[in-house]
């Protein structure tokens, strides 16, 4: 069994099929998935992706703003988003959220402001963070250990890796899981594979990040859940152990982070 840490199944690439893909994922075997809202915090986006995951009973959600739209978030956004945070049980983290300086859709200052904002809304609201980082190492860092060194914080997931081991080793030192997607297995992707040699099994996710990043060999084809398994047998012959202990590890993860328990096949927020 294996849970995907990070998609975006209610976005428009997956309303033809929805249904089916989640089928799909079952019948490869994955057990879970988190679905991640992004878009307008000021519009029904987050609302659908809650409501995609009160859908299907093996779907959970995160409401966060991604760092392209920091510039939209305001004291309505927030309050929005922790209308949904605090109404709906499967609302299990804040993200995805953080730095991205490849893009810029959104101004640097406004962005780490936003992000720090954001960190202290889920810290008051004892949610876990999902962060996304893109060229902006060094200051992800830095905020998250200023921010995120708070006696009872519930930590973090470090969502498709895409740093530097340094970058990797001070995240697991703050607590945060380390998770990868399909690009890991591009076959370009070293950089990738030198950051995950130095993360434990028991600090280990695997994720889709779909409808993008599909891993070998469907890459060009649209990522959907059931391709998890792909990025995780990659995975599991890179760290020379069988697929079915990588699985174990990641899904052990999965569960014990977010404080779920496994019921009969499926999970549930601890009572």
């Amino acid at each position: 069994m294996l849970i995907d840490s990070h998609c975006h199944i209610d976005g428009e690439a997956f309303d033809e099929d929805r249904d089916e893909v989640v089928a799909r994922a079952r019948a490869a075997g994955v057990r879970a998935m988190l679905n991640v809202g992004t878009g307008n915090p000021h519009s029904d986006d987050f609302r659908k992706a809650v409501a995609v995951a009160n859908q299907y009973d093996n779907v959970f959600a995160a409401v966060g703003v991604h760092p392209h739209d920091a510039k939209l978030y305001d004291d309505a956004a927030e309050a929005h988003l922790a209308e949904l945070a605090t109404s709906f049980p499967k609302v299990i983290a804040w993200g995805e959220i953080g730095l991205d300086y490849y893009y810029e859709y959104s101004p640097r200052e406004v962005q780490r402001g936003v992000f720090r904002h954001q960190i202290r809304k889920a810290r008051e609201l004892d949610l876990p963070i999902i962060i996304h980082s893109r060229d902006a190492d060094a200051e992800t860092v830095e905020i998250l250990k200023e921010e995120c060194s708070h006696l009872g914080f519930r930590g973090g997931i470090m969502h498709c890796f895409g740093g530097t081991p340094e970058m990797a080793e001070a995240l697991m030192r703050l607590g945060f899981l380390i998770s990868f997607a399909g690009n890991v297995t591009f076959k370009k992707a070293e950089n990738l594979r030198d950051a995950a040699r130095v993360v434990p099994l028991d600090r280990l996710l695997v994720e889709t990040d779909c409808p993008f990043l599909t891993p070998i060999p469907f890459r060009g084809k649209r990522n959907e859940p059931a391709m998890v398994v792909h990025t995780a047998q990659f995975l599991a012959n890179f760290f020379g152990v069988s697929f079915e202990e990588l699985a174990k590890h990641t899904t052990s993860n999965f569960l014990n982070f977010f404080r779920l328990e496994a019921l009969d096949g499926s999970v549930e927020p601890s009572k």
